[in-house]
């Protein structure tokens, strides 16, 4: 790329006689566009040149995260500033003016190679991604594997996309992994959670104010799209963003424009959003929690992290991830995961997913200190998870309080048995009370394996007449 013709075609000519295939450019914004459909290699740029000049050229290049070995021409006298380009920008190395067409040689040679290598760090961080890990995430599971797969083939594009699941699944984690792995890995990611703000600043915080646009606005503000620029913006609990912010934010990606609060301008921005919600998105919109047409806008990709129970062969490698992040965060040297812990890990049914997996270790990191994580060093309902279940002949009170209620007979330790011709209504009123037994009366824990609240727990309870018994007030 030089802005002299002359320069330009004999660096070609003497290009290909190498058996290269070489691309010539005026200035930045023509080879930014052949850029498009010529997947250089290598960029021999000058610096001073109209219109694009080859700062500005670099600097686009490396805001795009996509920048080849660029090899920058400098005159006579201008070296410190080539050099302060070398290390700046992150070209590849410089030449003075005129060029000695044996030293263009080696140094394209060598470019060229690191371009290799940088290629086959790529594909093999790709093919590691397949095998378990992509990023921040981490999963050996078929969904897990689909999920990767489709994250690879997503995060280079500019589409929106909807990610979905439970509380603690990882939603963020696979913004940042859309983010790490597309062309804007080197622009910011801000991440806001639309059910954590009030609903009169909302939009303030999304797309800024103007000077006195209402009380207490003292002074201009740049709103999340801004300060997201040329990089990815999350909107977590999309579904909790109010109905006329919803609105503006349709148009915004519709347009790729934005207006302050206050402001008479719009402006345009260069974002990638990524939305997330635990709501289903379709009860969402049945229910008036989100706007049909912005589903559909922001569903090009949909990404639906299942619950950790679901993908029970996660556990494993998930916790021995986060051991070692944990070890860093608190200091210590934690190695292993014993076998009974583990076991208990799978045996429960982690109704807060990853981010209760995590608190846990977390707590057995730092009472393990070093060395391996035992059963001691789990809180008591994983521990009470892992012993086998008392005998039904253990709790007369609930066997009174269970009066009219079928045998609720355990096969194994943590299996109950119905006859048939019980009904629902029965069944329920078994279960409920039989979890109880096995929980030694821990009625969080019940309520957690039954997946209902503790609420709804107490008022079956009181509707048995079994209140008394396990400690409820009438």
């Amino acid at each position: 790329m030089d802005d002299e013709a002359s320069q330009r075609s004999g660096l070609a000519a003497m290009v290909s006689a190498w058996a290269m295939t070489p691309e010539t450019a005026a200035e930045g914004n023509d080879a930014l566009l052949k850029l498009n459909d010529f997947p250089a290699d290598v960029i021999v740029t000058d610096l001073n040149m109209p219109g694009l000049d080859g700062f500005g050229f670099l600097q686009r290049l490396r805001d795009s995260g996509e920048m080849p070995p660029t090899i920058v021409l400098t005159a006579f006298g201008n070296i410190e500033t080539a050099v302060k380009t070398v290390h700046e920008l992150g070209a590849y190395w410089f030449l003075e003016k005129p060029i000695q067409p044996a030293t263009l040689k080696v140094l394209l040679e060598r470019a060229a190679s690191h371009a290799g290598l940088h290629a086959e760090k790529r594909n093999l961080e790709r093919q590691l991604g397949y095998k378990g890990t992509l990023g921040e995430l981490v999963g050996t599971s078929p969904q897990m594997q689909e999920i990767f797969a489709l994250l690879q083939q997503a995060a280079p594009s500019k589409a929106c996309v909807l990610v979905t699941g439970e509380s603690g699944t990882g939603k963020e984690l696979i913004a940042r992994t859309v983010h790490a792995l597309s062309p804007r890995r080197q622009g910011p990611f801000v991440a806001i959670n639309c059910a954590a703000m009030p609903e009169t600043l909302i939009e303030s915080e999304l797309f800024g104010h103007e000077k006195g646009s209402f009380t207490g606005a003292s002074e201009r503000r740049a709103g999340c799209f801004e300060v997201a620029q040329h990089g990815t913006l999350l909107l977590d609990e999309i579904g909790e963003m109010p109905m006329q912010t919803q609105a503006k934010l349709l148009r915004i990606l519709e347009d790729s424009k934005v207006r302050r609060l206050g402001g008479k301008t719009e402006f345009e921005v260069d974002v990638r959003v990524v939305a997330a919600t635990n709501k289903i998105p379709a009860e969402a919109v049945r229910d008036g929690h989100l706007r049909e047409d912005l589903f559909y806008r922001l569903n090009v990709f949909h990404v639906h992290l299942p619950p950790l129970r679901d993908r029970k062969d996660d556990i494993q490698p998930i916790a021995g991830a986060l051991i070692g992040d944990l070890n860093r965060k608190h200091e210590c040297r934690v190695t292993e995961i014993s076998a009974d812990v583990m076991e208990a890990l799978h045996r429960h049914n982690w109704p807060g997913n990853v981010r209760e997996l995590r608190n846990v270790l977390e707590r057995a990191v730092i009472l393990a200190g070093e060395g391996s994580v035992e059963m001691s060093h789990l809180p008591a309902f994983l521990q009470a998870n892992h012993a086998p279940a008392p005998e039904p002949a253990a709790a007369p009170a609930a066997a009174d309080a269970g009066a009219g209620a079928p045998a609720a007979q355990p096969a194994e330790p943590d299996t109950i048995k119905f006859p048939v011709g019980t009904t629902v209504e029965d069944a329920e009123k078994g279960l409920i009370l039989r979890t109880l037994e096995y929980t030694r009366n821990n009625k969080t824990r019940a309520a957690e394996i039954l997946g209902i609240s503790l609420k709804t727990l107490h008022n079956k309870l009181k509707e048995y007449g079994a209140n008394k018994e396990y400690g409820i007030g009438a």
